[in-house]
């Protein structure tokens, strides 16, 4: 049971980067549409860091980095 869990943990780390992938994309799409269109909340300053790509390695890394803290007691 317990591997299952982990394959599935796996699979929704998986899904869930690539949903950040993809909305990513869109942000970035419908941006550049509202700037054709000189719409005012194109220049929302919030965009732009929005508009970054998550880096999966430095996901994973962080999950187990924490996982490391948490097994040492902390």
């Amino acid at each position: 049971m317990a591997e299952q869990a982990d394959k599935r943990a796996d699979l929704d780390l998986q899904v869930s980067l690539l949903k950040e992938h993809e909305v990513t994309r869109l942000i970035t799409l419908v941006k550049e549409i509202a700037e054709k269109l000189d719409v005012d909340g194109s220049r929302h300053p919030e965009l732009p860091g929005l508009q970054k790509d998550v880096a999966p390695e430095r996901v994973l890394d962080a999950l187990e980095e924490n996982q490391r803290r948490i097994s040492n007691g902390g």
